[in-house]
């Protein structure tokens, strides 16, 4: 029989190549063969090919298919969308029973998930992990009530931050996988971190902080995710330790877009090549140069452009990264007072001091000095963005392509995948039923909330590398043979 991923690929070419037959000896038994997984990812889609001779099939390495060669029928994104669907409809559930699977994120209503635990509540909305009936799919649901966001005058926040979260993808931001309405709720279908908070981890840290090398590991990976915000015209605006995720990798995720900034375009990056460097290479200029007033931010970490009001850009989330550098290192913010406004003093006022019972290297003490400057224009990252920081030689030896292929410093102790071990223990009282907004309610033209459903069809073949490598590993110890072939269609 022919490979289903075959005949899919032969399906979209619209090319049937003859099928070659197997010879078999008179007096052997045809071997079976051997059933292999399809890897999907972001940015290529790859399948195993057997090296045995008497297969008696056929696979295809989808590497060698040009997608340009489909004549236009998708994309290479629908293409891997396509092979997914191929591959739950010809029943491979080796491939797919325990990670992603083909689900229709468009029409998902409360009743199609199981609550499992509360993970966090906030002052206007909870997290819960939630499994996908019928599915062993677990995700963060994050879930407010409409008539608190309106009474708040936080409709507009609530739209920025599903508007950020369905525009952005990137391995260091956390996925929204669909967003939609109820009768009287929001709900945010995302990614799960079995990691807990980033703030929690620092918590059971000696000293509530962390080595310097760490610190540069989750530091660049931090840095990244910013960047990338600001070259999709987003600045952050609510950079601190809660609002980072620690994925069951050990790699972090930002989250908690509810205070972020949307500008009217996106970055425009520019490739700078300096006049005066002997390196080959340049620099992408991706700052955001849009100025606003509004007043925002944890205490801690309000930049003092924002505490004048004199207006402020994305260099906001360079002085809200030192302030997270220092924090990382000493266990405590450069600025803290007691009480809010002696807080906004010593940021205003107070010379930036380092504690001296923890040694820090002149780099790591220069790129903070550099980042918490309180003239923004004069502030590292204010002139190309992240580039300029990127550059600092507190960051040599970190190949920023390849970071998200390296051991983080600290990997999440974690059992299973319903081990939550590392968020509170919170008691959730809400036992009400919630009820699906009718089609009218949701098109409404008078319905704040109209334009909230989303899904992310694109999205939810994110980050299989991990377990595929898992797998293979698995794999190559139980069988003993590193061939494999294609399940084929039934």
């Amino acid at each position: 029989m022919t490979s289903f991923l075959s005949t899919l690929a032969n399906t979209l070419t619209g090319h049937h190549p003859p099928q070659p037959q197997p010879q078999q000896p008179n007096n052997t038994t045809p071997q079976t063969p051997t059933s292999s997984t399809t890897t999907t990812t972001n940015t290529n889609t790859n399948t195993n090919t057997s090296s045995s001779a008497q297969a008696s099939q056929q696979s295809i390495d989808l590497s060698d298919l040009d997608t340009s060669d489909f004549k236009g029928l998708m994309n290479a994104a629908a293409f891997e969308k396509k092979v997914v669907s191929e591959m739950a409809r010809s029943g491979s559930t080796n491939n797919l029973e325990e990670f992603e699977q083909a689900i229709d994120y468009r029409n998902l209503q409360p009743s199609n998930f199981e609550k499992l635990k509360l993970l966090g509540r906030g002052d206007v909305g909870k997290v819960y992990l939630v499994r996908l009936k019928n599915t062993g799919k677990l995700f963060a649901m994050k879930v407010l009530k409409k008539k608190d966001m309106i009474q708040r005058n936080k409709v507009k926040r609530v739209l920025t931050e599903r508007e950020i979260l369905a525009t952005t993808d990137h391995p260091f931001i956390v996925s929204l996988y669909a967003s939609f309405p109820s009768k009287d709720r929001l709900y945010f279908v995302m990614e799960y971190c079995a990691g807990g908070e980033f703030f929690r981890m620092l918590e059971r840290q000696p000293g509530k902080c962390l080595p310097e090398a760490a610190v540069r590991f989750y530091a660049a990976e931090v840095l990244l995710a910013l960047e990338y915000l600001h070259m999709m015209g987003f600045i952050y605006r609510d950079l601190k330790p809660e609002n980072i995720l620690v994925h069951h990798t050990g790699h972090i995720r930002l989250t908690d877009f509810d205070l972020s900034k949307s500008t009217v375009t996106q970055a425009n990056p520019k490739f700078i090549k300096s006049m005066f460097s002997s390196r080959k290479s340049g620099k992408v200029d991706t700052k955001v140069l849009e100025q606003f007033n509004s007043f925002v931010g944890t205490e801690e970490y309000i930049a003092p452009e924002v505490i004048t009001g004199y207006g402020h850009s994305s260099s906001v989330d360079w002085w809200t990264f030192g302030i997270l550098m220092y924090e990382m290192l000493f266990g405590t913010t450069p600025f803290k007072g007691r009480s809010q406004n002696e807080t906004f003093s010593h940021i205003l006022h107070k010379k930036l001091e380092f504690p001296s019972n923890i040694p820090v290297s002149k780099p790591c003490k220069d790129l903070i000095k550099k980042l918490l400057v309180s003239d923004q224009n004069k502030r590292l990252g204010h002139k190309y963005g992240a580039a300029d920081i990127k550059e600092h030689p507190f960051f040599k030896g970190i190949t920023w392509a390849l970071i998200r292929n390296e051991k983080p410093p600290i990997v999440p102790k974690i059992k299973d995948k319903y081990d939550t071990s590392n968020f509170k223990n919170i008691v959730d009282s809400d036992d009400e039923e919630d009820q699906p907004a009718s089609e009218v309610e949701e098109k409404s033209q008078t319905n704040p909330f109209k334009d909230f459903r989303y899904s992310g069809v694109h999205k939810d073949l994110y980050g299989l590398e991990d377990l595929e490598q898992q797998r293979g590993a698995a794999s190559s110890s139980s069988s003993g043979s590193a061939a494999s072939t294609t399940k084929s269609a039934m």
